[in-house]
C-alpha cells in the first residue's frame, strides 16, 4: 500500500479535476446536472481510482483501478469535445483540458507497463 499523493500521475489527475471544476463553473444553469456534473464526476473518478488502487493489496488490484482511471480519462476527453461543440468551452480551454487528459493517460499507460513488467518478473507461486 502506498500514498497515492506521491504519484505524479495522481498529482496530474488531481490538477485535471481542479481544472474541470473551474471550466464547468461557467456552463449554463441547465447543464448543472448534465454535462457539467458528468465532466466533474468523470475527472474526479480518475484521481479517485488511482487512490483506491493504491490502497489495495496487490499489483493486480492496482492495475485494475488504473484501467478504470484510463477509461474515465478517455470519457473526459470526449466530454471536452462535446462541451466545445456545444459552445460551452472555447478552443483553447478545450485543447488544454484534452491535453491534460492525454498526459494523464500516457502516465497511466507507463505505470501499467511497469506493473506488468514487475508481474512478469515475479517467480511462479506453488498454486501456479
Amino acid at each position: 500500500m502506498q500514498d497515492s499523493r506521491r504519484l505524479n500521475v495522481w498529482q496530474e489527475a488531481h490538477q485535471l479535476a481542479l481544472a474541470a471544476y473551474r471550466a464547468t463553473h461557467a456552463f449554463p444553469d441547465e447543464e448543472r446536472y448534465g454535462l457539467a456534473s458528468q465532466m466533474r464526476r468523470c475527472s474526479v473518478s480518475i484521481a479517485s481510482n488511482i487512490a483506491e488502487g493504491c490502497g489495495r493489496g496487490t499489483d493486480a488490484d492496482f492495475a485494475r483501478f488504473l484501467h478504470i482511471a484510463m477509461g474515465s480519462a478517455s470519457e473526459f476527453e470526449y466530454q471536452t469535445l462535446l462541451a466545445a461543440d456545444l459552445g460551452y468551452l472555447d478552443a483553447d480551454e478545450r485543447a488544454s483540458l484534452a491535453s491534460s487528459a492525454q498526459s494523464v493517460k500516457r502516465m497511466l499507460a507507463a505505470l501499467l507497463k511497469r506493473l506488468n513488467q514487475r508481474a512478469d518478473l515475479q517467480p511462479p507461486t506453488a498454486d501456479s
